[in-house]
Parts: structure tokens; sequence; C-alpha cells
């Protein structure tokens, strides 16, 4: 990863923040990319003097698309873009559906399509999905994760040899990342409590592990069109 240059985008905290500290680890130069400015701020400090930063609403498709215009080339791409709900198929509205639909799919694909023009060979993509749960469970994210395995395996073949394209699955980790922001502790932590009883290695995943995953794919050259789970086995219960 010496002197790589690493393009995150959801970068100021959970998984992505971790993705940069250990990238910066590695000797990578870094852009970190989110919406929320504070948020932005305290994440570069950390990082010191090899990060650059940049505000930026990744569901806005005229933002995006200014955004890559104006960018430089770089080496790889991670992404963690991407909101989440819980219901099933029934039970969920038009809106929420539509909602995280053009939130993990679209806005992902429309990442991949622009960044794809300013990626250097040998370069990555990686994308944010997600696994543990079902369809009746968390039916607008099921798809969306589907159409993103979708994604990886297209893009990969399309941008062979010179650029491979993956995607990392984490599961549930509770109050570790915003992807459930929306849930208030004390249910998160009694669904931690549920999931770690349930879950074959009997604890929740570390964004340190998590974040491990994107640099392994970021690094290892002869990995493309996979979605790599990190789920304790979860799904070996299901």
């Amino acid at each position: 990863m010496n002197e790589k240059m690493v393009l995150i985008i959801g970068g100021s905290s959970g998984i992505g923040f971790e993705v940069a500290r250990q990238a910066c680890e590695r000797g990578a130069r870094l852009k970190v990319v989110a919406r929320d400015p504070a948020k932005l701020a305290i994440a570069a400090e950390p990082l010191g003097g090899a990060v650059k930063t940049a505000v930026l609403d990744a569901h806005d498709d005229k933002a995006l698309e200014n955004f890559f215009v104006n960018e430089d080339d770089f080496d790889h791409l991670v992404s963690t873009i991407g909101d989440s709900m819980a219901g099933g198929f029934l039970t969920t509205t038009p809106e929420t559906m539509r909602h995280v639909l053009h939130s993990k799919f679209w806005t992902n694909w429309m990442i991949g399509r622009r960044a794809a023009s300013k990626l250097r060979p040998g370069g990555s993509i990686t994308f944010t999905v997600g696994t543990g749960a079902r369809p009746y469970e968390i039916s607008a994210t099921y798809v969306a994760n589907l159409g993103i395995g979708a994604l990886v395996q297209g893009l990969a073949c399309e941008l062979a040899p010179h650029i491979r394209v993956n995607a990392v699955a984490p599961t549930f980790m509770g109050t570790a990342t915003t992807f459930w922001r929306d849930i208030p502790n004390a249910a998160l932590e009694a669904a931690s409590t549920v999931f770690s009883e349930n879950v074959p290695l009997k604890r929740l995943g570390t964004v340190e592990e998590v974040a491990s995953c994107y640099l392994h794919l970021m690094t290892n050259g002869f990995i493309t069109g996979q979605v790599l789970a990190i789920d304790g086995g979860v799904m070996l219960r299901k």
C-alpha cells in the first residue's frame, strides 16, 4: 500500500474510518469523503498529514458526478455507502423501499461507473454489502445487497484485467457502526446479546476485523468478483 492513493467514500466513522486508519498504517495516501464536515474534520485529525478530505453527499447524483469529473486518478476505492432497514416486503413502505434501493444499490452503481475511468491499472473497487439476515427481515436491504453482488460480478468482468472489483459483507455489529444508527442503544444492546448467543463464534465482530478484509481485497491481486462475508458463521445457523 506504500504511496498508493486510496479514496474512501463514507470514511468519517465506523468501518470506513478504520479502513482509512489501517491503510494509513501501511503507508497509503488517503482521501476521505463524507457528507458531514464536522465528523470529517474529527476523523482527519488522527490520520495526520497523509489524508485529504472532501465533503460530498454521495446520494446526490449530480454532486457525485461533479466530484469524479474533478477528481485526480487514484489506485483503490472503498465505498461504505448504503442505508439499511428492518422489515418484510408487506410491511415496508414504498418510500423506504425506494430510499434503501437508491442509497445502497443505485448510489454504488453510480460510484462504480464514475470511478472506473479514474482508477489506475492494478487498482480496485471494494463495495460494502451485508449478511446475516433473511428477505423477510430486511427486505429492501436484502434486495440491494443482491444488486451489489451482481454489480460486483459485472464490473469485475468489464474492468478486467486491469481493475479488480469486490465487496465486503459484514454482519450485525451492534453499536460498533452507524448502519443501525436509527435503533435505540438499548435495543441494539439487547440484539447484540441475542446475536452473540446464536452465532457459532459467540461474539460480535470488531470494526478492526472487518476493516482488515478491505485491505486484504485491495492488496491481493488475484481476487475479483467476490463478496467476502465476515459473519462469525451466522449463516450456518440460518
